[in-house]
Formats: structure tokens, C-alpha cells, sequence
């Protein structure tokens, strides 16, 4: 649906006029390589993808807040003076949760009616979670400062991080920085070099050179249940208080060299914890190996840095699943892939390669039907350019 059409869609569903309508939007992302490094502390690679989340937004005179999907038949509404009864919402419980931590930061807020449209596959990794919440969050504020008369500027840091906590405290999931951080400062044709420790970042040209960036959503549904990355995380945090008693500055596994690691690892006795450890601490090494790799347009090193991390989230963090192991194993035949590895969370979701642009019909073709042939089910493709973070749309 474009914006026209999505106008027409919200006065249908809240009636009124197209006066005071505002319109916002924010993307998911793809990580390119540095994953499930964020919450300790390390490095990531994202892009902002061109799929995102849309909010067709007005303002209300009262306190409600009522929201509703194009997607979804429901229609959930919140009063802004009672946000901590609606935590155990199926749906609205992360846009009620931002409107939360945006009042607990001090902003002031109105009422307001909204529309939300996705184009972020859901449950596939892309962080759709994180779009919804940029995107409520820009709205919500925009709303607030014209209904107060106020000039707030929109720290789009600041919003990221407000957003992780609602997803932290609201929701419940204890995720890192990297999703929202991604959703809120992408950059056309750029990736993110962020460094979750004290967010410092550079956006790094996307020089591609012939390449294409396909992201395969495996259709397996995923299996990161909350418990399953709260497991991963407290691991991360077994090891780190081990090795700090060997190296009492580290006060994260991301501040941890390889060289540290190998001198000390023998100390931590839980070949479980210590493979968890080894992964987040190469993986950090991987990131920064390959941003040199893309300043220098080396395509070809990128790649083998990509299919060392599927190595690794394999073997030692185990977060991949059999689907998409064959989703890099088929990705992998094909001449003309430079790298493959799962991106995301882990246990289902979408593999992300970076493949010629001759050979792009060729790898959905052949991957396409050795997936199918080898699990079953039929993956969905996404050639999705690499767009800017949150922001109003104001030529509409």
C-alpha cells in the first residue's frame, strides 16, 4: 500500500479528515556480519534495509492511545496515564511500552490514533520488532512536541536507546542496542561500525561493486523463545565473570582480545560457557577484519569472514538450525556467492549472502529448489536496497 492509499485506509478505520495527519517510518535491518556481540559489548556491521514499518499517525484531545495494524484485524487502545496494565498484549504491548519510557525520559505526550503498516517479514530476524519501535517512538514524540508547543530536538541515540528498554523492561526481552541503533541511524547505501560498549559508530560506504546483498527468509518459524537468547546471554556473562579474575579491567567480554582469551580459557571448566565465550570474542575480531575488507573492496574476504561466522554461530554459540545451515550450504554451491551466513537472532529466520549480480536469478533458482528439496519448505528471497534510518516523510 503506498501513502495515499494507507491515508485512506486510517480515515476509513478512525474516520475524520486527512487534516492532522502525519506520516513516519523506520526500516529493519540486516547484519552483515557481528552477531549476538552487542549485548556484550562488541562490535556489529548492520544496514538499514528499505522493508520497514510505516505509522500513519493524528493526534487525539484525550489520553488514548489506539493503534491498529493493516495486517491485523484487532484494534488495541491504551490510555498514556495507565501504560503498565497493558505489558501482556499480544499485539501494541511494544508501542505502548516506548509511549512508557519515553514519559519515564520526560517527554511529554498526547493522545493519538495509529496505523501501522510492515514491510519487515515478520518472526524472520530483520528486526521488525525494533522498526515498530523507532517509528512509534519519532511519531510519538513529533505528536507531543506540536501538542505542547514544544521545540525537542529528536536525538534519533536517544530514541534508540529509549526503545531498547521498552523491549528490555516492557516487553521483557533482554536484547542488545544493535537492532534499534540500526533502525534509527541507517544511512542509504551505507553500513553501521558500531561499537556497543559506548556507541560510538561510523557509517562505512557500501561499495559493492556488481554485488547484491539477497537476504532468504527460511519460513522455518523461529524458535528464539525468550528463554533460549535470555540462555545464550547469562552463558556470555558466566564467562566474563570467570575471566575477570584474570583480567580485572574487562568489564565485558567485548573488551576481551583474542590474545586474553587464548592465555585464559582454560580456566573456564564449561566447555558450554567457554565455546559461547570463544564465539563472541572471534566474532569481534571478524567484525573489524571486515570492515577493513570492504574499505579496501575486497569483496572476496568479506565473504570468507561471513562463512566463518556461520562457523561459528553453528559450532560454538549454536543458534543456527538445521534450515538454515542448508540455506548457507546451497547458498555456497553457487558460483558468483562471495559469503553466506545466517543473520539475526538465531533458530530460524534469514540467511543473508552477498552474490554477483549476474548470478542473482541463478542463486534463486538453485537455492531455491535444493531448500525446498532438502527440508521441505520454500524460502522467500528479498533483494532489498540499503536505505536511511527513522524519520518523518514530509514529501507526501
Amino acid at each position: 500500500m503506498n501513502i495515499s492509499e494507507l491515508k485512506r485506509k486510517f480515515i476509513e478505520i478512525y474516520q475524520g479528515e486527512e487534516d492532522g495527519i502525519r506520516v513516519f517510518t523506520s526500516p529493519g535491518r540486516v547484519n552483515l556480519i557481528g552477531e549476538h556481540t552487542d549485548y556484550n559489548g562488541g562490535y556489529v556491521f548492520p544496514a538499514a534495509l528499505t522493508l520497514g514499518s510505516t505509522v500513519i499517525a493524528r493526534p487525539r484531545e484525550d489520553r488514548k492511545m489506539r493503534l491498529i495494524a493493516t495486517d491485523l484485524g484487532i484494534q488495541v487502545e491504551g490510555s498514556l496515564d495507565h501504560l503498565e496494565e497493558y505489558k501482556s498484549l499480544k499485539w501494541g504491548n511494544y508501542q505502548l511500552g516506548v509511549a512508557d519510557e519515553l514519559q519515564k525520559a520526560g517527554y511529554e505526550l498526547t493522545g493519538c490514533d495509529l496505523l501501522y503498516h510492515d514491510t519487515v517479514p515478520l518472526g524472520a530476524g530483520l528486526s521488525s520488532s525494533a522498526a515498530i519501535e523507532v517509528a512509534t517512538a519519532i511519531a510519538l514524540v513529533s505528536l507531543g512536541n506540536s501538542a505542547n508547543g514544544l521545540m525537542q530536538p529528536l536525538d534519533m541515540v536517544k530514541m534508540a536507546m529509549i526503545c531498547q528498554k521498552a523491549e528490555n523492561r516492557y516487553v521483557g526481552v533482554n536484547c542488545g542496542i544493535m537492532d534499534q541503533f540500526s533502525s534509527a541511524m541507517g544511512k542509504a547505501d551505507h553500513a553501521i561500525f558500531l561499537n556497543c560498549r559506548d556507541l560510538s559508530f561510523m557509517h562505512v560506504p557500501l561499495n559493492l561493486h556488481g554485488y547484491r546483498i539477497i537476504i532468504v527468509n527460511s519460513n522455518k518459524k523461529r524458535g528464539l523463545a525468550d528463554s533460549k537468547y535470555n540462555e545464550r546471554r547469562s552463558q556470555c556473562e558466566q564467562a566474563l565473570d570467570i575471566l575477570k579474575r584474570f583480567i580485572p579491567d574487562a568489564t565485558c567480554l567485548g573488551e576481551i582480545s583474542q590474545e586474553q582469551f587464548n592465555r585464559f580459557r582454560h580456566e573456564i571448566h564449561d566447555e558450554l560457557v567457554r565455546n559461547r565465550a570463544e564465539h563472541v570474542i572471534t566474532e569481534d575480531d571478524r567484525v573489524l577484519k571486515s570492515v577493513e575488507a570492504l574499505k579496501n573492496d575486497n569483496m572476496a574476504l568479506f565473504g570468507k569472514y561471513m562463512i566463518q561466522s556461520h562457523a561459528s554461530m553453528r559450532d560454538l554459540f549454536e543458534i543456527t538450525c538445521v534450515e538454515l545451515d542448508v540455506l548457507v550450504e546451497e547458498a555456497l554451491k553457487i558460483e558468483g556467492v562471495a559469503g553466506s551466513r545466517m543473520t539475526g537472532g538465531g533458530f530460524g529466520g534469514c540467511s543473508v549472502s552477498i552474490v554477483r549480480e549476474e548470478a542473482v536469478q541463478n542463486f534463486i533458482d538453485e537455492v531455491g529448489k535444493g531448500y525446498t528439496a532438502r527440508t521441505g519448505l520454500t524460502p522467500s528471497f528479498y533483494i532489498s536496497d540499503i536505505g536511511d534510518g527513522g524519520r518523518e516523510i514530509m514529501d507526501i
